[in-house]
């Protein structure tokens, strides 16, 4: 299992507590890289919670979906951000989790955004995914999400890893990598804006290869928790709206955290919209049906009692 560094919690954005919040837990809150949406969006939620209720989150970085639900696993932390298709992974014990089996102790707690599957390039040449080809492609951490991600976009398309030189790393090694011209192409799946895509974006030309739609209808329907998402042309400032695929950012806790502290982060979420959206451009895509839509893993009791109070019933272990 992967260590994460303890980063300093996001202040918190003080208000009145609210008289339902009865906990007064300290909940760790694994989330990604630094220069991932996990981490800026994660922090934000933390502070929020925390301004908010009685129970402290303090966000901390890591190294993404895995890792967090092996640091759930293992008791190393309380809350997780994971990708929809990968908590699916952990609960089946598929995957990235064949080798050490179903990992079943922990449950939703909401679905937030839509994590896009980015191609970034610098290289105007680079079109399509067929493009590839032949090419040097980052295609994620060793292990992660991104990599399961990028095999099935380049399998939809009748590629393998055999077909690129593929290299594995994160998001900012890859933008690294990609200024310094090591390598063509780079999978980065996350909330677009991503930090690593932007920041790479101030000193070169970035581009994103996009999915027709013969072939993402064709991926769907074989890897059904994806689904078609459009990342307008304004995001990064590209010359036209890019579709591709996505899945759902979701955070999870483990099964023995409180009530209490559960239900007390969700209503914090979604009874502060305004503010957090003010905080991150994340926060607009806060939704509640959305967020009481995941299927693959039940939902924490604390979850359901908020989602109840808003007339919406999810499943329960």
């Amino acid at each position: 299992m992967k260590k994460v560094a303890l980063i300093t919690m996001t202040a918190a954005m003080m208000a009145a507590v609210p008289a339902a919040c009865v906990s007064a837990s300290d909940l760790t809150f694994t989330t990604g890289g630094d220069q991932g949406t996990y981490y800026g969006f994660g922090s934000v939620l933390a502070g929020q919670v925390s301004g908010k209720t009685d129970t402290t989150v303090t966000a901390i970085t890591s190294g993404g979906s895995q890792a967090n639900i092996d640091a759930i696993d293992m008791g190393d932390a309380q809350l997780g951000f994971v990708q929809s298709d990968v908590m699916a992974y952990a609960y089946e014990g598929i995957n990235l989790f064949e080798e050490i089996g179903a990992i079943q102790n922990f449950s939703t707690v909401s679905a937030m955004y839509m994590e896009q599957v980015q191609i970034v390039t610098c290289n105007p040449d680079i079109k399509t995914v067929e493009d590839l080809k032949g090419k040097n492609v980052s295609i994620g951490a060793p292990g992660s999400g991104v990599y399961f991600n990028a095999m099935d976009i380049l399998g939809a398309y009748g590629l393998t890893e055999e077909d690129i030189t593929p290299t594995y790393e994160s998001f900012g090694d890859s933008a690294e990598s990609l200024q310094d011209g090591k390598i063509d192409a780079a999978f980065i799946t996350a909330g677009a804006p991503t930090t690593a895509v932007t920041s790479l974006g101030t000193s070169k030309d970035v581009y994103l290869v996009g999915l027709d739609e013969e072939h993402i209808n064709s991926l769907i329907e074989t890897c059904p928790y994806y689904s078609k998402n459009t990342i307008a042309a304004d995001v990064y400032g590209l010359d036209a709206d890019v579709d591709t695929v996505a899945v759902g950012a979701v955070v999870i806790a483990g099964d023995d955290v409180a009530e209490e502290d559960v239900y007390n982060f969700v209503s914090a979420v979604f009874e502060n919209v305004d503010e957090i959206t003010t905080a991150h451009a994340k926060g607009a895509e806060l939704d509640l049906d959305f967020a009481a839509s995941v299927t693959a893993v039940p939902y924490h009791a604390g979850a359901a009692k908020y989602f109840e109070e808003k007339g919406i019933t999810v499943p329960v272990k």
